[in-house]
């Protein structure tokens, strides 16, 4: 699977545009704002986008998906129905953060653990991993041991837990018995910041530990 990598919103967040070399079929993941930016690193990478998925339905993942999806009349898909509270909720995110009006949005296919999606000769393995929000779900494609995280876990830290129904012990369980069994040679694109592996946060991320270390 092809990637490129593209930092949206004042919250620095991976958008990320994937793509089968094969077919040159792809899809956005995460459009969180700066549609025409998005738009200018499609048509640079020369591909075919036939849809956009989301991980969640925090605004700085979604923000410009109902505008990219009618420009290129491609639909939404994802995340899991427990998300739809977020998604309907966009205008007040929109207003608490400063941010340009954005209206609810209601995706085309909501998606659900052992889903999977095709792009292109690429199949998308969904996983629900709640605990940042209740639908959260990540994307992982076995073949190339790539894994589109979301905001669920980073580069030594685990995403937010302190927003509506958000839960510090379930987003844990959903690292440890969801992502981290497949494999310490995953390489994961977290919704913020460097990309890691599995193996390195297993080992040193201090969320991830039996017992937090002592500062």
């Amino acid at each position: 699977m092809n990637y490129r990598l593209i930092p949206v919103t004042a919250f620095a967040q991976n958008c990320s545009l994937i793509w089968c070399e094969q077919t040159k079929l792809a899809a956005l993941v995460d459009p969180g704002g700066d549609a025409e930016r998005i738009k200018q690193e499609v048509a640079a990478a020369g591909v075919t986008l036939m849809q956009i998925l989301l991980t969640h339905g925090h605004l700085d993942h979604v923000g410009a998906a109902a505008e990219l999806a009618e420009h290129y009349g491609v639909p939404v898909i994802g995340p899991e129905k427990e998300d739809e509270f977020w998604l309907q909720g966009l205008p007040a995110q929109s207003k608490m953060f400063g941010l340009g009006d954005c209206p609810p949005l209601t995706p085309d296919r909501w998606l659900n653990e052992g889903d999977k999606v095709s792009v292109g000769n690429i199949t998308l393995q969904v996983l629900h991993c709640p605990g940042h929000t209740p639908g959260h779900i990540v994307f992982f494609d076995d073949a190339s041991r790539l894994l589109i995280s979301g905001d669920v876990i980073f580069k030594g830290g685990v995403g937010r837990s302190d927003f509506p129904r958000g839960n510090h012990n379930q987003l844990i369980d959903s690292i440890k018995h969801k992502l981290l069994p497949l494999g310490d040679d995953v390489t994961f694109i977290p919704g913020h910041g460097p990309l890691s592996t599995l193996g390195e946060e297993r080992l040193h991320n201090p969320f991830l530990q039996d017992e937090l270390p002592v500062w």
